[in-house]
C-alpha cells in the first residue's frame, strides 16, 4: 500500500507518493494562493493528489492513508486547523473537506514542523532513536519533538513544541509573536540577516570597510549567507557576526538538550548548508555548556537529512 504525505505551505502545495518504507515514489507541487478562500485550496490541494496517484497507475483505493503537515496550530484528534496565519485558517476542518474531494477514509494532520522531526525520525537523521528532536532555521525557528516514535505536540492547544518562542534573551529583540529575547528573535535565518544589516549600517557609519559589502555585492542583496562567506574569506566582522549568532544558537538548543535529553537533535533549514563551520563550533560550546557535560552519553547534533522532503516525509508517516 502507498500513502500521500502533503506539505502545505505558505507559497506551495507540495504532495509526495510514498511507499510503504515512506520513500518518494512521486511528487509534484502547486501554488497556494493563500488568501483566497480556504476551501479552494483544499480542493486543488486534492486535484493534484488525484492527479499524482492517476499518473502513478493507481486508484485512491490504493492509498492507505493521507497525511497533511500544515502551519499553525492544529487538533490532530479531530482533523481540523484552529489557527494558521501563514494561510489564514482558522477552525477549518481540513481533513472533513479534504475527504470531499480525495475518496479516502483517513486523513491525518499535524503541525509542519512536527511532521518534519516526524519525518527525520522516521526516515531522516534521526532514525531509530527512540527521543529525537528537530530545529529548523528558516524564516522562524522551528520545533519538532518525537518521543518513542510519536509526536508530542502538548497537552493543551495543541500548540507543543514551539520551540523557537522560548525566551534566550530577557527583555531582548521583538519577535513576531509578540514576545521579546524568543531564541527565533536570534536564530532564524531571518534574524542573522537581520544582525548582519545592523553590523553593515554601524561599520558604513564609521566608514570602515569590510567583505560583507562585496559579498551584498556579488549576491544582490543580505542574507544568512553573508557573514558566512565573509568569515570564510578572512573578514573579522564577518566572524565577529558568526560567533554571535552561533552562540545565541547554543544558548537556546543547550536549553532543549536539558529539558528532554534527545538521543540525537538535527538541525533543518538553509543555516544548515553552512555545515562544519556551523556544527563544529556549536558543538563545542554546547558540550561545555550542557547539564550533562561529564557524562560519557550525549545528545548526538547532526544536521537534517530530509532537506525539503522532510514535511511530506513525516506526513506520509503520520498513520504508521
Amino acid at each position: 500500500m502507498f500513502t500521500l504525505g502533503v506539505d502545505l505551505g505558505g507559497t506551495n502545495i507540495a504532495i509526495g507518493l510514498c511507499d510503504g518504507d515512506l520513500r518518494i515514489v512521486d511528487k509534484g507541487s502547486v501554488p497556494t494562493l493563500a488568501k483566497r478562500d480556504n476551501e479552494l485550496i483544499i480542493k486543488d490541494m486534492a486535484e493534484l493528489a488525484l492527479a499524482i496517484v492517476e499518473r502513478n497507475g493507481l486508484t485512491p483505493k490504493d492509498i492507505e492513508y493521507v497525511g497533511i503537515a500544515a502551519p499553525g496550530s492544529v487538533d490532530t484528534e479531530n482533523g481540523v486547523i484552529e489557527y494558521s496565519n501563514n494561510i489564514q485558517m482558522k477552525n477549518f476542518p481540513i481533513s472533513e473537506v479534504f475527504k470531499k474531494y480525495f475518496p479516502t477514509e483517513r486523513v491525518y494532520v499535524a503541525n509542519d514542523a512536527n511532521a518534519a522531526a516526524l519525518g527525520e525520525a522516521l526516515a531522516g537523521a534521526a532514525k531509530g532513536a527512540p527521543t529525537s528532536l528537530m530545529i529548523t532555521l528558516g524564516t522562524g525557528v522551528g520545533g519538532g519533538i518525537v518521543l518513542d516514535g510519536k509526536i508530542y505536540a502538548g497537552g493543551v492547544n495543541f500548540g507543543g513544541a514551539e520551540l523557537g518562542h522560548t525566551v534566550i534573551v530577557a527583555g531582548g529583540r521583538q519577535c513576531s509573536c509578540g514576545r521579546r529575547g524568543c531564541f527565533e528573535a536570534y536564530c532564524s535565518a531571518s534574524a542573522l540577516s537581520a544582525m548582519t544589516r545592523e553590523k553593515m549600517h554601524e561599520l558604513s557609519l564609521k566608514g570602515i570597510s569590510s567583505q560583507l559589502f562585496e559579498e551584498e555585492k556579488q549576491d544582490g542583496k543580505v542574507s544568512a549567507r553573508t557573514a558566512f562567506n565573509a568569515m570564510r574569506k578572512g573578514d573579522v566582522y564577518g566572524k565577529q557576526i558568526v560567533d554571535d549568532y552561533i552562540e545565541y544558537l547554543a544558548i537556546g538548543l543547550t536549553n532543549m538538550i536539558n529539558i528532554f535529553q534527545p538521543h540525537i537533535l538535527s538541525i533543518g533549514g538553509g543555516v544548515c548548508n553552512e555545515k562544519e563551520y556551523l556544527t563544529v563550533p556549536l558543538t563545542r560550546i554546547i558540550n561545555r555548556e550542557q547539564y550533562t557535560r561529564d557524562n560519557p552519553s550525549k545528545t548526538k547534533i547532526v544536521t537534517a537529512a530530509l532537506g525539503n522532503d522532510a514535511g511530506i516525509i513525516g506526513a506520509a508517516g503520520l498513520g504508521k
